[in-house]
């Protein structure tokens, strides 16, 4: 039956997931000679944010290894937009969905599970995304017959749908001429897939990763990881270079975007433009030409309601 659902799904939800829009952010570089920043729109995708590749990965993966059978609840610790990809896909392919969630996630957050019919556990904020991790830790292995525990922070098919999908995308929208690949960590699933395959297609490629400076930040969604559970997905050896965030940088940019390039993007989004564009002020100070291509998880429709935007 699940699988049938899958197989009707093919030409609907599934194949809306990814192909999404590469976009030159050309007003933050003006005064930049022969670099480019350019920005993959993840909220393109249908449920709003890059992590429909690596839900809708997990799922089929589940799906076609048997792992989530017949009125099995799909169980994992989120910070809001896999959920979300979650609660999605469960309503489409018609399985149910518990999440572990921080009880801080912003209230569009919230709302969208609630009108996916998620049914959701709220955890301690103070505990952060670790906490989540730790209460779907302890549910799975309470019920194990009731839940599959997708464990997004170490299931191989994560990281996977970005070496399958996101890398090629950047590869053929760059027509293999970009120079510098920058995204954060959260599960770090986008940059360990990506930097994997763009580093087998072509070694040269500089690749950057970004987390937050601290342990207590508003990077919703990242994770700093010298404090954090380490996800067991992630391979800090990958990485040719770490810049750490500041939450106030962030947010500066998340404005600036907003102002200068007609852009509303997520928190994690702003921050890794901030990355990019330290990158391609390096590159031109050095008298360089640079392609930096980083990722835009997410727009800023979840985070609206934070109180930075009213701030001058």
């Amino acid at each position: 039956m699940m699988a049938t659902m899958t197989q009707s799904l093919g030409a609907t939800l599934l194949d809306r997931i990814g192909n999404t829009p590469l976009l030159r952010l050309e007003r933050i570089t003006a005064h930049l000679s022969g670099v480019q920043v350019l920005g993959k729109a993840e909220w393109a995708n249908p449920g709003g944010s890059v992590k429909d590749r690596a839900a809708s990965s997990i799922v089929t993966a589940a799906i076609r290894q048997g792992r989530l059978g017949q009125g099995q609840h799909l169980l994992d610790a989120t910070s809001g937009n896999t959920g979300i990809a979650y609660a999605m896909l469960g309503a489409a392919m018609g399985f149910p969905v518990t999440l572990c969630v921080p009880a801080n996630v912003s209230p569009e957050r919230k709302r969208i599970l609630k009108a996916y019919g998620a049914n959701v556990v709220w955890t301690d904020p103070g505990d952060g995304s670790d906490g989540a991790i730790r209460k779907a830790r302890e549910m799975a292995a309470s019920e194990p017959e009731k839940y599959y525990y997708a464990d997004q922070y170490g299931n191989d098919a994560n990281w996977q749908a970005h070496y399958r999908t996101t890398a090629i995308e950047i590869w053929e929208q760059t027509a293999g001429q970009l120079t510098h690949f920058v995204a954060g960590l959260g599960t770090s699933g986008t940059f360990v897939g990506t930097t994997r395959r763009l580093k087998e297609l072509n070694p040269a490629v500089q690749c950057i990763s970004m987390q937050p400076d601290s342990p207590f930040h508003g990077l919703e969604g990242l994770k700093h990881m010298a404090t954090a559970i380490v996800p067991k997905i992630y391979d800090a050896s990958l990485a040719d270079r770490d810049l750490e965030m500041p939450t106030e940088t962030a947010y500066r940019m998340a404005k600036r975007l907003a102002r200068t390039e007609g852009l509303l993007v997520g928190v994690s989004a702003a921050g890794a433009v901030a990355a990019a564009l330290q990158i391609a002020e390096e590159e031109a100070a050095r008298g360089r030409e640079a392609m930096i291509v980083t990722i835009l998880p997410d727009s800023a429709d979840k985070y609206l309601s934070e109180r930075f935007w009213e701030e001058e």
